[in-house]
């Protein structure tokens, strides 16, 4: 039986179970993703776009979905947003001090995760598994907790001189990266880094960061029927018709048998789905 979604698409909502279950949001509809796996797929642009904030229709996406006005007016997509260590909100410059105070002076954490090797990373309390998923990590595990997000930046900036703070996608794509200690890698770098986090803590408060020797490591599996030998990336804007057998779905990316698409990437397009 054929099946056809139409609709403003956006990034994929992930739950956490003996493999990640995936929800695609198509207008006001949400698609059960795993289902699909070995079938037939066809995702074909409408030739429209909307901002996923404002909903105003916009001829170019920004920072994976916002049209230029938010994008250059919105805190969320601010540069500190990538670099929190550049947080200017106790400067009085914040470009929505009420968004920040919900969103980045809460408990951030840092963490490891394995998805293309060791990497570094931070994230809000309330976004832990979810930032794993949508990254494409196997393993995780928090190793510090800090008092808000500009904290965390600063943590992260000290750690990634000895870790890698990005994940090669390509790599994550083509398999489950062999499993690593998580845990010994957390105990060399506080070893590693104790000095400087040390100051850190002297020049911003005790509670700046703290260390977490007893955190549980995370697991994920993902619903990847087989994974690509080569990595090619489709393009909504070069080329507006993507289909083929849907064989897999890691991080937010759809694994196809002739190319992979990132999903979280086109936030905001129009995009007709058939089954």
């Amino acid at each position: 039986m054929t099946y056809t979604y139409q609709g403003n698409i956006a990034k994929m909502l992930t739950a956490l179970g003996d493999t990640v279950e995936y929800r695609l949001p198509v207008g006001e509809q949400y698609v059960d993703m795993n289902p699909l796996l070995g079938q037939a797929l066809k995702l074909e642009y409408q030739g429209a776009i909307n901002c996923i904030h404002c909903g105003r229709k916009t001829s170019k996406s920004f920072s994976q979905g916002y049209c230029y006005p938010c994008f250059t007016t919105l805190a969320q997509c601010d540069m500190c947003i990538v670099k929190p260590e550049q947080c200017h909100y106790d400067a009085g410059t914040c470009r929505e001090p009420d968004w920040a105070r919900d969103h980045c002076m809460q408990d951030h954490y840092v963490y490891l995760a394995n998805s293309s090797g060791i990497k570094v990373g931070i994230t809000r309390g309330s976004q832990i598994p979810t930032r794993w998923m949508d990254q494409g990590a196997s393993q995780a595990l928090p190793i510090f907790r800090t008092r808000d997000r500009h904290m965390a930046g600063l943590v992260e900036v000290i750690l990634k001189q000895h870790v890698n703070d990005r994940t090669d996608w390509r790599a994550m794509l083509k398999g489950s990266p062999d499993a690593v200690d998580l845990a010994a890698t957390r105990d060399h770098l506080s070893a590693e880094c104790e000095g400087e986090l040390k100051d850190l803590r002297k020049e911003r408060g005790d509670d700046a960061a703290s260390f977490l020797p007893a955190e549980e490591l995370v697991q994920i599996n993902y619903p990847v029927l087989e994974y690509p030998t080569k990595v090619s990336s489709f393009n909504f804007d070069k080329k507006p018709v993507v289909e083929g057998t849907l064989m897999g779905i890691k991080g937010q990316y759809l694994i196809f048998d002739n190319g992979v698409i990132n999903m979280r990437k086109f936030g905001g397009y129009e995009i007709k789905l058939q089954t």
